[in-house]
């Protein structure tokens, strides 16, 4: 299991568990992370599950494909940080992953 963290202003983080190879946005919809909407589920069309990524943690990630790249272009207040949390698989070098939710999402 890789833990992630989920955080959002004015609010108690939320510890979760996730498996390895399922998304942050599975993560956060199986406990109750009501910030990720995940309209489309997964599936690239949509920007709901919109997340930004300290840079501490950038660097372990895959690189972002030219469709999230396109897609994050929809998302409210994107900056550099800014990731589609249905592109992000679990693995165990993420153990312990920040995650902080968009104010546009609270």
């Amino acid at each position: 299991m890789v833990k992630v963290i989920f955080r959002k202003e004015g609010a108690e983080d939320r510890i979760v568990e996730g498996d390895t190879g399922t998304s942050i946005m599975e993560v956060a919809l199986a406990n109750d992370i009501g910030e990720i909407l995940a309209d489309c589920g997964g599936a690239l069309s949509c920007a709901t599950c919109h997340v930004y990524v300290p840079a501490e943690w950038g660097g372990k990630l895959d690189h972002k494909s030219a469709e999230e790249e396109a897609m994050l272009e929809m998302a409210i207040d994107p900056d550099e940080r800014s990731r589609l949390s249905c592109q992000i698989p679990l693995n165990a070098e993420l153990d312990g992953l920040e995650i902080i939710l968009p104010q546009s999402q609270l």
